[in-house]
């Protein structure tokens, strides 16, 4: 787990406590000014003032509490985004060896589960995606590279996320064509005990394949 959550409390905690500190510090210097004839009536100063330094105690300490929480987000943001990017590299990298086999370790087993492709319009559940990736593009392909953009967005709620990036398929055919396809991909990931797994993905080419 990453120490930075930790150390923006740390910080935004400290910095409350040293301004707590002196703000109350300020009545005691003041009352050791104050004479026999003007005592009660900074007595009554400083009843105010005691009441407007706890206000500002409560807003530097909620300020403090807002610092951390925005700092938390924006680590489990960057962490988030480290892991996807992780994960969908090696998930081109396991399409590209032309062996189905390799990418199921990204996918989801429950039933019920749809994938949509580029060819032919769906499959349902991993079996279904295995068989039909096999017949609809590797039996035709003599090696085939797939790449994911740099222009990966991540959005996570809890145990789901969802991950949008452009991709591209550079496929070379047994009978000698030479291909490139530019794809659009979106994925449904789960958090599961052992890992992050699809539970829904739809691929498309743009009209054209351009």
């Amino acid at each position: 787990m990453s120490t930075r959550p930790l150390l923006h409390f740390w910080l935004a905690n400290t910095m409350v406590c040293h301004t707590v500190w002196w703000l109350f510090s300020l009545p005691r210097q003041s009352a050791f000014r104050l004479t026999e004839n003007n005592l009660h009536a900074g007595n009554s100063r400083t009843v105010r003032g005691d009441g407007w330094r706890w206000l500002v105690c409560v807003v530097i300490a909620l300020a403090g509490g807002l610092l951390t929480f925005v700092g938390a987000r924006a680590q489990q943001k960057a962490t988030d985004d480290a892991t996807f990017r992780k994960l969908l590299d090696a998930y081109c990298a396991a399409w590209s060896t032309g062996n189905a086999d390799n990418a199921a370790r990204f996918y989801a087993k429950d039933e019920g589960l749809v994938f949509y492709d580029v060819t032919p319009f769906s499959y349902h559940g991993w079996k279904e995606y295995h068989d039909g990736v096999k017949a609809a593009l590797f039996d035709n392909m003599e090696s085939g590279t797939l790449t994911a953009g740099k222009d990966l967005k991540v959005r996570r709620r809890g145990t789901v996320a969802w991950t949008t990036v452009s991709m591209h398929l550079s496929e070379k055919t047994k009978d000698g064509k030479n291909l490139e396809t530019e794809i659009r991909y979106t994925g449904i990931w789960e958090k599961r005990p052992n890992a992050w797994l699809l539970v829904h993905e739809h691929l498309s080419a743009p009209l054209g394949g351009s």
